[in-house]
């Protein structure tokens, strides 16, 4: 199942207090962290912010003492892995973050803990680009996983017998969870809850926390520019640029290879390989790129949009939504749009 809703049902067991550990090396991203804990830490078996808590949450390091994050204080771990069994835990979180990304000093220790922990744990997941500290203990060889959408490719070409889903906000296989940055670690562990404590419990939760119980889409409505944006030679580069200062033009296909010099079939063979894109799957991303940050932004009418972007009409606008981001238009405005507007259209 994947960045799917949590089920309803109630748990098959209840009043177990659980462990979780997250382990955390140097350089590590604060919220990778502090977000997940947070939930566990707080969440209870009933719901009630006075309840009896569910969990007894611990942070790992690579050593006693302290271990400092890529931005903020350092804390003091609650223990060393050494010094730990993974089997003691009931869930164990890899934080990410700059230190996940560069090599660990003397990381043959913490490879080979993880490697029992896939065995020893009930799950066993990572956040944002903890997920390169599984992949390279073998934890991730032939599942499917996430990571951060800026990382999603690094990560697949380093190892590719993982199969990276760089669209989803977490990804669960089997009893391996990996979610794809910073926040949607708290998606992932309140996702985690309810599979523990069931939807009720997680939904008080989520409500304490104002956040969503199931956050729709996945990363491509959080990204801030679009993928494979520039082109490495200059006269598609400059192309790029002129589609998107006139997204309301026709833009065939035909047009931009006029513009290129090109013959289309020519055109459409050099841009491909050049940008990783279609000519036509280019402009439709940039037109919901552009589309997105209005609807986020402004208070024009979802018509008045997709006309101004080049859909024509706002079914067509919708289709892309569907497509591209997997919510429709006005969803979008609703759930990520500037808090005072009104919708429209």
């Amino acid at each position: 199942m994947t960045n799917d809703p949590v089920s309803a049902a109630p748990p098959s067991t209840t009043g177990i207090v659980r462990r979780v550990a997250i382990v955390a090396v140097e350089g590590f991203e604060l919220l990778d962290v502090a977000g997940p804990l947070a939930l566990f830490a707080s969440a209870t078996f009933d719901g009630r912010h006075d309840g009896t808590h569910a969990y007894d949450c611990r942070l790992l390091g690579m050593r006693a003492g302290a271990v400092t994050p890529s931005v903020g204080p350092s804390f003091n771990v609650d223990a060393a892995l050494a010094d730990t069994d993974p089997a003691d835990f009931d869930t164990v979180l890899v934080a990410g973050g700059v230190g996940a990304r560069r090599p660990v000093a003397d990381p043959g220790p913490l490879f080979a803990w993880l490697r029992r922990a896939v065995v020893g744990v009930r799950r066993l997941g990572s956040v944002c680009t903890g997920a390169f500290l599984l992949a390279e203990a073998g934890v991730l060889d032939g599942r499917r996983a996430t990571t951060h959408w800026r990382h999603a490719d690094d990560l697949a070409a380093a190892f590719p017998r993982a199969r990276i889903e760089p669209d989803r906000i977490y990804v669960r296989d089997g009893t391996v969870w990996t979610a794809a940055g910073v926040t949607s670690g708290m998606d992932m562990a309140l996702a985690m809850i309810a599979e523990d404590l069931g939807r009720r419990p997680a939904l008080e939760l989520a409500r304490s926390k104002v956040m969503y119980m199931h956050r729709p889409g996945g990363q491509s409505q959080f990204s801030a520019e679009l993928a494979l944006q520039t082109a490495d030679e200059p006269r598609l580069a400059r192309l790029q640029d002129w589609v998107f200062e006139n997204l309301s033009s026709p833009l065939t296909v035909e047009e931009l290879a006029e513009r290129a010099a090109m013959s289309p079939r020519n055109f459409n063979r050099v841009f491909t390989r050049a940008v990783g894109l279609s000519p036509a799957r280019f402009v439709e991303r940039a037109r919901v790129d552009a589309a997105r940050r209005r609807l986020e932004a402004g208070t024009a009418s979802v018509e008045a949009i997709a006309y101004d972007t080049g859909f024509g009409n706002p079914e067509r606008m919708r289709r892309s939504f569907l497509r591209q981001l997997g919510i429709a238009p006005a969803d979008y405005r609703q759930r990520f749009g500037a808090p005072t507007q009104e919708i429209a259209g």
